[in-house]
């Protein structure tokens, strides 16, 4: 059962949902969550089901906006502010371990942004929103570049584009998905498992 918890955070209230392994864990990775949506859609749950069995520690992250049941989100400084306050706590309850942090889609960028402040060793982005629908050039490549390793999961049919591979970021694109990656999340999970196990990140 995923332990649930409330934190505070300068820009509310945050909520966290923990799944533990069996045994101890190999690596913490957080998750968030989409701009409009939830922790749980199926590729973060799919996610979560896959790492906790292969001996991760998986956390999601509810932004404050979403716990006080807003859809639109909050800006990204804010975001980014609430994130960083809840990795502080979840670090230092897991201190010992290699931290990854992820998440869908605005919470994959959020995710980036503030990696390294974190400290975290890796990212994990599933449907990373490379450009606004129909606006290419307004790309979002340099988010990505975190110089951390980083795999990037995105649908061939995605409207907000797929990330280019280079450097220590990886991508892996799953055929006949868009946006939200609903058509095979457990390959979706199956691909973040096999880069996490080729890093011992995973069991």
């Amino acid at each position: 059962m995923p332990h649930l918890a409330q934190f505070d955070t300068p820009r509310g209230p945050a909520r966290v949902d923990t799944d533990l392994p069996v045994g101890p864990p190999a690596s913490l990775l957080v998750l968030g969550h989409g701009a409009g949506g939830s922790v749980d859609a199926p590729d973060l749950l799919a996610l979560r089901d896959t790492a906790c069995g292969a001996g991760v520690a998986v956390a999601r992250i509810t932004q404050p906006y979403r716990v006080a049941g807003r859809r639109a989100p909050a800006p990204a400084g804010h975001l980014d502010e609430a994130w960083t306050a809840v990795l502080t706590v979840l670090r230092s309850r897991h201190p010992d371990v290699p931290l990854l942090v992820g998440g869908r889609s605005s919470g994959a960028r959020v995710a980036c942004r503030t990696a390294r402040t974190v400290g975290a060793v890796g990212v994990v982005a599933l449907a990373f929103p490379l450009h606004p629908p129909g606006r290419p050039e307004r790309s979002r490549a340099d988010e990505l570049a975190t110089g951390l390793p980083t795999l990037v999961v995105n649908g061939d049919r995605d409207p907000f584009g797929v990330p280019v591979a280079g450097g220590p970021v990886e991508v892996v694109v799953r055929r006949g998905e868009r946006h939200d990656l609903r058509r095979d999340p457990p390959g979706v999970a199956g691909a973040v498992l096999a880069w996490l196990r080729a890093r011992r990140w995973a069991r």
